[in-house]
């Protein structure tokens, strides 16, 4: 188990453990920036210092070696799981790279070193700077509350009121002030994995362009170092997507409090002065304690804590409680305070204080306590749900109705899906379509209703469904497979998952995958992949009954499930498997294969990266709400995954004869759903300025797109599939309806009814 995730309601509880769980992210944090301090320290010196150059890069290479980041919740994505080794495997080619004694180093400056150190005085930096804040509004608030607290009941009721007002603000400002830090705190812990690893990326690339006697070692990291770009962007793309979930469950907290105090239902726990007495003529103290009341025994669990003594935790006091009574101000000069009859001690009453008057209510209502003057009925809070969507024929009809308007008018429209439309034209749309008297227009033929409207409209639909259309029963067993297991273990057990839905959920789900999976064949045009695709629809299908930080850290694996039944579809949605485990086994979690290319791989000539060229912005989606619909449109840049492109100079290298081992494959390589990158290669400088003519910068937008209409070629080689998007065959192979593919070095074509890519220099045109 790695960290824990941080708990919005524990702001307003403030337990020890929740402070514990603080002090653990904060200690991982304050790592952290001991790391990057002493990588940016190693660099100077590799710069500074070339005589020393060997003894400075093995420590580097330690360094990086013996550091693994932690991560939130119980499971980490393939994605993940090549981040976190890549520090591992960084520190590997850099001890090889020791042994030649010839390194130069070059660009680091820009590559490396700065970003590093932005990162750790911009994130890294605000986070220490917040820490001093919270706990100097820790120290102002409770010291505020124990000077109210020991105010006479007898003075003014304005003098009270003033002060119960001051206190209050105070209280309100101290947990929106936890609020924000919890926040930040699990922002940067999942932002550090990409903001600390993709430097090193640039540096190690730097490092193999200059150094020829590294060249071999270079063709090696090539293929990884792409694979790593795919893995580091698309944990880009979930953290985008998680954080504005999180921001949103922030702000539900915010508005609605007292929704989340109630942690359990078998107990309530909180802080309360505890009345100690002394013998004469000491008279009695008040102590702080943190109780947890568990109601079916009538236990009182008191343990001392006090913030401003750092946190220290005294023994834990357990007494089991008989009745509970207010205590008035009569018979004794303080506010909000019980008395409990203590059955572990007979006749012995124990006083002890709540915080506010709200506190007090909520104490003697959890412990069923009598109150003198009415009683405390509880708030009842309801989620009104303002369209009643339900998963019935006319829902039924809504959603084939929607898919043939999209799939007839629109499936070529950039950003589909991800362009939301105006939300009182979406929501006149939804209440229309679900009304079983006017339901039965044509969106296909209809020009009343925008494409970015009926998209819209569908998911609203379906995540105002009362419950999601994978079901909440499903939902963890659904997840499971996601977090470990070969891609063939999990399409299985997602099969046999979907076939436990209700039918009617299993239909709908069949419509919508199908169609989905004909918007990702279209991405071409529509910049919608399969990728982008379980991005959207990941937390619309399927979500967990409970609203916490812990689920929304699973909202990664939501994709790849909907990821799988996009590609799948045909397999998983025609038959029902032949054989399925009787409940659903934990799944084997082994790491992600990576392949070794120490082949005969002509690898192409490599440039220095840059990631200042990186155009981020175009080069990934920008990752939506799909809950919330916004008015205007958003400009849309390119839907693939960040890629590195070759240099011009690499285009004529292509076997001019037939030799008896194949040529190698382009050192791109697609990955699952023809996720590509797309990236700029500077030449060797340090600001782009002399560069060598020998490597020039390329881009795929630069380069007019060469479109080979239904030619047929013939296979020279043999091949033998990487990923799921390539294609396997024997020499002879015939290929049909080959065209040229936006991925350097590659062509797609048909083999035996499938569509995939195919290595350029294996084949020969017929």
């Amino acid at each position: 188990m790695g960290l824990h995730p941080l708990e919005f309601s524990e702001c307003y509880l403030d337990s020890p453990c929740f402070r514990d769980k603080i002090k653990a992210h904060e200690a991982e944090l304050d790592k952290t920036n001991r790391f990057i301090k002493e990588l940016y320290k190693d660099g100077k010196n590799l710069i500074s210092a070339t005589k020393q150059l060997g003894m400075a890069q093995r420590k580097f290479a330690q360094c990086l070696g013996e550091f693994q980041f932690e991560y939130i919740g119980d499971a980490k994505t393939d994605d993940e799981k090549c981040i976190d080794e890549s520090l591992q495997e960084f520190s590997v080619f850099l001890k090889n790279l020791e042994d030649q004694r010839e390194l130069m180093m070059r660009n680091i400056t820009e590559t490396l070193m700065k970003p590093l150190e932005k990162f750790r005085k911009d994130h890294l930096g605000t986070v220490r700077a917040e820490r001093k804040k919270y706990e100097k509004e820790t120290e102002k608030y409770y010291s505020s509350l124990e000077k109210l607290l020991n105010m006479s009941a007898r003075k003014k009721e304005p003098q009270l009121q003033e002060a119960d007002c001051q206190v209050e603000g105070m209280r309100q400002h101290f947990q929106d002030e936890s609020l924000d830090y919890v926040c930040k705190l699990q922002e940067i812990q999942e932002r550090k994995k990409f903001e600390c690893v993709e430097p090193m990326l640039a540096f190690f690339q730097t490092v193999f362009t200059f150094y020829h006697q590294g060249f071999e070692l270079a063709k090696d990291f090539d293929h990884y170092k792409r694979a790593l770009q795919i893995n580091i962007q698309n944990t880009r793309n979930r953290f985008e997507g998680a954080r504005s979930e999180v921001f949103e469950l922030m702000k539900r907290i915010k508005d609605t409090p007292q929704e989340y105090r109630q942690t359990s239902p078998i107990s309530c726990e909180g802080y309360l002065y505890v009345q100690e007495k002394r013998p004469p003529p000491f008279g009695s103290s008040w102590v702080k304690r943190y109780c947890t009341f568990v109601k079916e025994q009538k236990i009182l669990h008191m343990v001392t804590f006090d913030h401003r003594s750092g946190g220290k935790i005294g023994e834990t006091e357990s007494v089991t409680l008989k009745s509970c009574l207010r205590k008035t101000t009569d018979m004794l000069d303080r506010r909000f305070c019980l008395d409990l009859d203590i059955t572990d001690r007979p006749g012995t009453v124990l006083t002890v204080q709540a915080l506010s008057e709200d506190d007090h209510k909520f104490w003697m209502q959890a412990m069923g306590g009598k109150e003198p003057i009415g009683h405390y009925l509880g708030r009842t809070y309801s989620k009104e749900r303002g369209i009643d969507a339900q998963l019935d024929d006319v829902g039924l009809d809504f959603v084939k109705n929607s898919i043939s308007a999209i799939e007839t008018r629109g499936i070529n429209d950039q950003g589909l899906y991800r362009v939301v439309g105006v939300s009182s034209r979406v929501q006149k749309l939804l209440s229309l379509m679900i009304d079983e008297k006017s339901n039965e227009v044509d969106l296909s033929a209809s020009e009343d209703w925008d494409v970015k409207t009926i998209t819209s409209a569908l998911k609203l639909y379906l995540r105002s469904l009362p419950e999601p259309l994978m079901t909440y029963g499903l939902y963890k067993e659904f997840i499971s497979p996601a977090k470990g297991g070969s891609p063939e273990s999990r399409i299985q057990a997602v099969h046999c998952l979907v076939h436990k839905l209700p039918e009617k959920n299993r239909l709908v789900l069949g419509l919508l995958m199908k169609h989905l999976a004909n918007v990702a064949a279209h991405s071409k045009h529509n910049l919608m992949t399969v990728a982008n695709l379980g991005v959207v629809f990941g937390p619309t299908l399927m979500r967990p009954q409970e609203d916490t930080v812990a689920a929304i850290m699973d909202l990664k694996f939501q994709n790849i499930v909907v990821e799988i039944l996009i590609e799948h579809n045909e397999k998983i949605f025609a038959d029902a498997p032949e054989s399925c485990p009787l409940s659903p086994a934990a799944p084997v979690f082994s790491a992600p294969t990576r392949l070794s290319k120490k082949q005969n791989r002509q690898n192409r000539p490599l440039a220095v990266y840059n990631p200042q060229a990186l155009d981020i912005q175009n080069a990934s989606v920008a990752v939506g709400d799909s809950s919330n619909l916004a008015t205007d449109e958003t400009s849309m840049g390119s839907n693939e995954s960040v890629s590195s492109q070759s240099s011009s100079a690499s285009a004529s290298e292509t076997p001019t004869e037939r030799s008896d081992h194949p040529p190698p494959k382009s050192s791109f390589s697609s990955g699952s759903n023809s996720r590509a990158l797309a990236a700029s290669w500077p030449t060797p400088g340090a600001s782009g300025e002399n560069q060598s003519s020998a490597t020039t910068t390329a881009s795929d937008k630069d380069k007019p797109e060469e479109n080979v209409t239904s030619r047929k070629a013939k296979a020279v080689y043999p091949c033998e599939a990487e990923h799921d998007s390539e294609l396997s065959f024997q020499v002879g192979a015939i290929f049909n309806a080959v065209t040229q593919s936006r991925e350097p070095g590659w062509l797609e074509g048909e083999l035996e009814g499938k569509r995939g890519l195919i290595p350029e220099n294996y084949v020969e045109m017929l």
